[in-house]
């Protein structure tokens, strides 16, 4: 078995974790350490963060404040707040990254492949012509090309224009 180094994992395995009472959307969307929690920008009512276990780089999510399940519990103003963000961020990873396209998907229960069910949240997945590879395919790993904190900072200052 060939074995794959991510010398920036040990940070997270050493580092302290969080007692959650309360969902991990809820705690950073109520944070106020954005780069620590990789939030590249803030809205009125939802806000957006690069995925820290990513499916492809730049790999974004956009979540409500406020913790529901589904769609329907958002109102229709808040609903629209987070297409429009949604649109920002597929902007600004267009204007940084340069994608061909995107996948943009929400997984509604457990079942569905939803990660944190309890808490709503858009993806979004920059994609590339040839991005697809024998990587994920035969050693169920793919390779992600930027740092997580260098693209943030790229997204945070094209977001912030």
């Amino acid at each position: 078995m060939d074995s794959l180094h991510a010398p920036w994992r040990i940070e997270y395995i050493l580092s302290p974790k969080p007692d959650l009472k309360e969902g991990l959307f809820t705690r950073i969307g109520q944070s106020s350490e954005d780069v620590e929690n990789l939030v590249v920008v803030r809205d009125r009512t939802c806000f957006a963060l690069l995925n820290r276990y990513p499916y492809n780089g730049g790999h974004l999510m956009v979540v409500p404040y406020k913790e529901v399940p589904d769609l329907n519990g958002l109102t229709d103003e808040e609903t629209t707040d987070l297409c429009k963000l949604v649109r920002r961020c597929t902007n600004a990873l267009t204007a940084v990254m340069k994608p061909d396209g995107f996948n943009v998907g929400i997984n509604l229960g457990k079942v569905a492949g939803a990660g944190i069910a309890e808490h709503l949240h858009i993806h979004i997945v920059p994609r590339w012509n040839g991005d697809t590879n024998f990587m994920p395919v035969i050693a169920n790993t793919s390779v992600v090309p930027d740092a997580l904190k260098e693209i943030g900072a790229k997204l945070r200052a094209e977001l912030g224009k």
